[in-house]
């Protein structure tokens, strides 16, 4: 039992009560318009918008692999971008994914939600077009979130995941 809770469903749209915090892996080049971004635009214009300024200002805003920024979508609702990807493209130098940037910002997660209070909600992080495996991945989530006590479920699509 890994102690994090797998649903069918869409994890733009948490059915809890209290205060929730979707996380998702982001790139480091500023590209927002593939993948579970969509989604989250979809429910709020405020995390893209927020991840575009922050990368606009990268030289004072502390983006950059393993950053996490919190986006305010709902009273009781927040977006987490996590910079956990180098780039868009998988080519020579593999897949976009970085899972030590994904360790750091689930670290830096666990505080933010700790703080709050919250739960975390989340696709299979990195493992869409960010292209990680969720055997590496699962493992960095029970460490950085669960073990310390944070509940976290993980959204899988109908088709296709997320």
């Amino acid at each position: 039992m890994s102690g994090i809770m797998y649903v069918r469903g869409d994890a733009t749209v948490p059915s809890v009560k209290g205060v929730k915090v979707i996380a998702h892996v982001c790139n480091d080049i500023g590209g927002w318009g593939k993948g579970f971004v969509l989604a989250v635009s979809r429910r709020w214009p405020e995390p893209e918008a927020a991840y575009r300024a922050w990368h606009r200002d990268r030289a004072r805003s502390g983006f950059g692999l393993g950053a996490v920024q919190m986006v305010r979508v709902e009273p009781y609702a927040w977006v987490a971008n996590m910079i956990g990807q180098r780039g868009i493209r998988r080519g020579s130098k593999g897949v976009p994914v970085r899972y030590e940037a994904i360790d750091t910002a689930l670290a830096r997660l666990a505080i933010e939600v700790t703080q709050r209070g919250a739960s975390v909600h989340m696709p299979r992080i990195g493992c869409g077009l960010a292209g990680g495996t969720w055997s590496r991945i699962e493992p960095l989530i029970i460490e950085r979130l669960v073990k310390h006590g944070i509940a976290v479920t993980v959204y899988d699509h109908g088709e296709g995941g997320g």
